[in-house]
């Protein structure tokens, strides 16, 4: 097998059009353009040999690495300590802005702060998933590198001559080269990797490298400045709201789940998807977290996004489909790169999801809530938007009651999950406040009739007697952590004696030393081999379950302990292996967004409780 950086052991970085991912080896093994759910030019992090990377490191040295944020900000620095001296490589992505563009830059600054070093670059872009052939052009300023569909051009940083300083420069028969240099303390230099442009590669002039630095630094710093939070736990907040930030385009306002394809949920299994799309339920979440930061350009952005989606569907009289491209495309048709090994030998390593195409009732309720959030903000829902809105009810009317594919899109068949419907309740709850608090028109009796409908059909057929609890799907008698949501979107009090004993038996049965599982799949079979881990979302989801119950020491512990699951950066994946490792994809919006949610909830309460 070959080796791999764990998932964690990387930082995150962006430009609000794309990402990349950068291990603590320097090693940037993970970078789609011209857009976060393009195809990849770096891949490594699903194969070393064929998806490419381009990595700064020591040449011939013992040495340990560390990396760090600069504060305030997402520019990454990874640093490498040696007797000899110590080097750091700073990496970042000047901010594109909210025009659509194919030119994306990715900055590649070393530095040596002591002593000297010996460094190696080798840059081996892999087109197409690593699927295109190219050309390799080396000049004295930098390199070329030229596919059918795409080119990466490297320029030089603060030298004269190739690359890092010509100590050696030469190419290797894999289509990429290397060059090797020794730096000294107070020598800078380093490589800009540039998409979207045909070339010739410049040496750029190192007051220009600085001002990229600094306007990057600054934008950041401004952005994370209107914050308005200031509880406890801001520094991870703030690493959670920039984090949230990354994963959005600018250009539409539509937050990507992940930036990554198959991070596995299982190491050599095949749960193994690609999160680079936006899910209604994932993005609408993150209004609440937005709003309560004060950032409310970014709520309206996707609210704007949104509105175009729910657009669509009423006037295809369809329902509102789980997921789309960031620009709001449908077609996510899913394929399988056989010629990647997968992530530690975790096969297969899918592009596309097939998921797009279930049918799962609670993104309604996610959409609609996240509506009534902007309204209660003062985001008013436009003329036209409400009118879609009105038309897409009117398909839940019909249809609320049927068997869907639940919110962990499983592929075991269709159920009648219980989480789709509580969402469903939701979704005709918030239109019917909406409608009441604007004066708005609607079919409000209607809209109340599926509201009272479904609450009755939960109440008798999700609770199960024999297990105390509310469950999966009806008929079933497996617990599911999606339902830690019932408190808190307001379908029952969290000291009903019937959610009493539901949290007991999730406590019981699904919470292992604070960290949470989705729900048992040997139990509840999802057509899927294998097992996964913990999922980070739900952790938090129990907190925030825990304060509403009046848990609130336990709340405050396990809210602590889930902090310790984070990588030395603050990001968090996916899910928590039995290990403590972080599996999934990487870093994950759900996460994140969750976390923040939490941590304003857990805070507001523990103030209040010290009064």
């Amino acid at each position: 097998m070959a080796t791999y950086p764990t998932i964690e052991q990387h930082g995150l970085i962006g430009d609000l059009q794309t990402t990349a991912l950068v291990s603590q080896d320097g090693a940037v093994d993970w970078f789609c353009a011209p857009r976060i759910d393009s195809p990849s030019i770096f891949a490594a992090l699903l194969d070393p040999k064929a998806g490419g990377h381009c990595k700064i490191a020591p040449e011939g040295e013992d040495h340990t690495t560390r990396q760090l944020y600069l504060p305030g900000t997402p520019v990454l620095i990874t640093r490498f300590l040696s007797d000899a001296g110590v080097a750091e490589v700073v990496d970042f992505m000047p901010v594109t802005g909210t025009e659509v563009t194919d030119v994306h830059r990715l900055v590649r600054l070393v530095r040596v702060v002591r002593g000297q070093m010996r460094l190696r670059i080798d840059c081996q872009p892999r087109f197409n998933y690593g699927r295109d052939e190219h050309e390799l052009q080396l000049s004295p300023a930098g390199a070329v590198f030229r596919s059918e569909r795409q080119n990466l051009t490297v320029h030089t940083a603060n030298r004269d001559g190739p690359l890092l300083g010509q100590d050696d420069v030469w190419t290797d028969g894999t289509g990429g080269f290397q060059a090797l240099a020794t730096l000294h303390a107070g020598d800078m230099a380093g490589v800009i990797l540039e998409t979207g442009t045909d070339g010739p590669p410049q040496a750029l002039p190192a007051g220009q490298i600085q001002r990229m630095f600094e306007e990057t630094r600054d934008y950041w710093r401004a952005w994370i400045g209107r914050s308005r939070y200031t509880g406890r736990w801001r520094e991870m907040v703030e690493r959670s709201a920039m984090t949230l930030k990354l994963l959005t385009y600018a250009p539409t306002g539509a937050l990507v789940a992940a930036p990554t394809a198959g991070l596995p949920e299982q190491i050599g299994g095949e749960r193994n998807w690609d999160y680079r799309y936006t899910w209604v339920r994932d993005a609408s979440l993150s209004v609440g977290a937005l709003l309560g930061l004060g950032y409310t350009d970014e709520a309206q952005a996707y609210l704007r996004w949104l509105d175009a989606r729910v657009r669509d569907a009423g006037e295809r009289g369809e329902p509102l489909q789980i997921m789309y491209r960031v620009d709001g495309s449908p077609e996510l048709d899913e394929e399988v790169l056989g010629h990647l090994d997968g992530y530690r030998d975790s096969r297969p390593v899918r592009v596309g999801n097939g998921a797009a195409g279930q049918l799962q009732l609670d993104v309604f309720g996610e959409a609609l809530d996240a509506m009534w959030q902007a309204d209660q903000a003062g985001l008013v829902v436009s003329t036209a938007g409400w009118r879609h809105t009105r038309t897409v009810l009117d398909w839940l009317v019909e249809h609320w009651d049927q068997p869907e594919d639940g919110i962990w899109e499983t592929r075991g068949g269709r159920q009648d999950f219980t989480y789709g419907r509580l969402m469903a309740w939701v979704a005709f709850d918030r239109a019917i406040r909406i409608a009441r608090h604007r004066g708005r028109p609607g079919d409000v009796t209607r809209w109340a009739t599926a509201r009272d409908a479904i609450y009755e059909q939960v109440l008798s057929r999700a609770y199960n007697e024999q297990r105390q609890a509310f469950v999966q799907h009806y008929a079933s008698d497996v617990l599911d952590a999606a339902l830690l949501a019932m408190p808190a979107v307001g379908f029952i009090a969290p000291n009903d004696p019937q959610w009493h004993s539901t949290l007991a038996a999730m406590d019981t049965e699904l919470v292992a030393d604070s960290l949470v599982y989705r729900y048992d799949p040997e139990a509840s079979p999802d057509g899927l081999r294998g097992s996964e881990g913990t999922f980070t979302m739900c952790t938090f989801w129990y907190v925030d379950a825990l304060v509403r119950s009046g848990r609130l020491g336990e709340a405050r512990l396990t809210f602590e302990k889930m902090l310790t699951y984070s990588n030395q950066l603050g990001l968090y994946a996916e899910e928590i292996a039995l290990n403590g490792d972080q599996i999934g994809n990487f870093p994950q919006a759900f996460s994140h967004l969750a976390l923040i949610n939490t941590a304003m909830l857990l805070d507001a309460q523990l103030t209040a409780a010290a009064h």
